[in-house]
């Protein structure tokens, strides 16, 4: 009997295949070549022919150099945070792909110096928001929360309302946050009620500035109070309002979101937010506010530490200046229009319609029901549309597999219809 040994081709001989040429262009050739020793195994152990060794390759190749898959979001909730938040219009896209190699990010290509950076999303964000005098870009939410605390407050008191001491995903808590960066953070009030005069009390020479923080992913109702941000203002001292979710100015839909208008507009030294939540662009976090303020923490080395990258600004300045990015036609979408697809999606894999409540997701508009429909299918489809060829993350009512489409684009429709079709099966 022939050793199968002798048998495997050389790995070589495979790699030159064609196929493979072309693949290692896409993928990478040591993606490829950990495949073929992966292949070569297999036909020393006689599971795989000789023959059928490139074929084999080929099929086992992933499809993509990132290990991130595409998923369609069928749970109903726009921003979801495990599936990336605000999904980017085309226009963003396209931006990232075009700032991928080399541009212009920190050049005057006119006089062939140094720049400011990122001046095409600066502006941008400047002409979105007339009440705001200067503006920054940085890597995330957090991040811009740090950085104001930090280049205003670092070795001082940074007041704030036991009301407002949150926790953010992932177990992150704001007392934590603020402690990172050098300052002392002092609690006022209590944590259903806080007023003006317990922040009066508070301030003095040790006061760096006063910290507004939203609390977005949660509610506290009954007998409660707050100081708005006007009032604050007017203790003398930087207030920094982070109004979380990134909404630009006040929408009739989310009435009790904050925006980043009014918070400029009532006195705020510097608004921070996010650009991934309901802005709907990419993984950003806003700094806007006053000439002094937002200068003093453009200075500070932090900044170099937490800018973000060409692409990131890319994305962000075509999100401002673009078509309505998709987390607003999400918001947007009319129980109408989504029950004529979700009707469709019922009659084609036979199944019923209920009525739903969506909702913003990544700790916006808490509270707020987003009213659509969905299509109802056995508890145990939910896993299977998970893990199927295309996946379809949906969520579980009442032992009912619940597949919302408002999330889910309508050129997905077909995709979507296969997999429950799939699943039903």
């Amino acid at each position: 009997m022939t050793d199968l040994r002798r048998r495997v081709p050389r790995t070589d001989e495979i790699l030159s295949a064609p196929a493979l040429v072309a693949a290692a262009s896409r993928l990478g050739t040591r993606t490829v070549k950990a495949v073929v020793a992966s292949v070569q195994e297999q036909v020393r152990q006689g599971a795989v022919a000789p023959e059928e060794v490139v074929s084999t390759v080929v099929g086992q190749l992933p499809a993509s150099a990132t290990s991130l898959r595409p998923v369609l979001n069928a749970t109903g909730v726009v921003l979801h945070t495990n599936l990336g938040r605000a999904p980017l219009s085309e226009a963003a896209v396209q931006a990232m792909v075009r700032a991928s190699g080399y541009v212009d990010v920190e050049l005057d290509l006119g006089s062939g110096s140094r720049a400011t950076r990122g001046r095409g999303a600066l502006a941008a964000l400047l002409l979105a928001l007339p009440a705001a005098e200067s503006a920054l870009v940085v890597n995330n939410g957090a991040a811009a929360l740090v950085l104001a605390t930090t280049a205003l407050a670092a070795g001082k008191d940074v007041l704030v309302s036991r009301g407002e001491m949150v926790e953010i995903g992932d177990g992150f808590r704001l007392p934590d946050l603020i402690a990172s960066t050098g300052a002392r953070l002092r609690e006022v009030g209590t944590t259903n009620r806080t007023r003006l005069e317990d922040y009066r009390d508070a301030v003095g020479p040790e006061t760096g500035c006063i910290l507004k923080v939203h609390p977005s992913n949660f509610q506290v109702v009954g007998f409660t109070s707050s100081v708005g941000v006007a009032q604050l203002a007017a203790l003398g001292v930087p207030v920094v309002a982070d109004v979380g979710s990134g909404l630009l100015v006040a929408d009739p839909m989310l009435p009790d979101e904050p925006d980043v208008t009014a918070a400029l507009r009532a006195g705020a030294a510097v608004v921070t937010c996010s650009g991934d939540k309901l802005l709907g662009g990419p993984q950003a976090g806003l700094v806007l506010g006053q000439i002094q303020p937002v200068s003093q923490l453009r200075r500070h080395p932090l900044y170099r530490a937490f800018r973000c990258d060409k692409t990131t600004l890319a994305a962000l300045e075509a999100t401002l200046t673009g078509p309505v990015p998709p987390v607003w036609q999400a918001i947007r979408g009319t129980r109408a229009a989504l029950r004529k697809r979700t009707e469709a999606l019922a009659v084609a894999v036979g199944a019923e319609v209920v009525p739903v409540d969506g909702a913003v997701g990544g700790g916006g508009a808490p509270g707020v029901p987003l009213p659509g429909w969905a299509v109802a299918v056995p508890a145990a489809c939910a896993e299977q549309l998970r893990i199927g060829a295309t996946p379809v993350l949906a969520r579980i009512t009442d032992g009912r597999c619940l597949v919302d489409l408002r999330c889910v684009p309508p050129e997905a429709d077909l995709a979507l219809t296969e997999a429950l079709l799939a699943c039903m099966s």
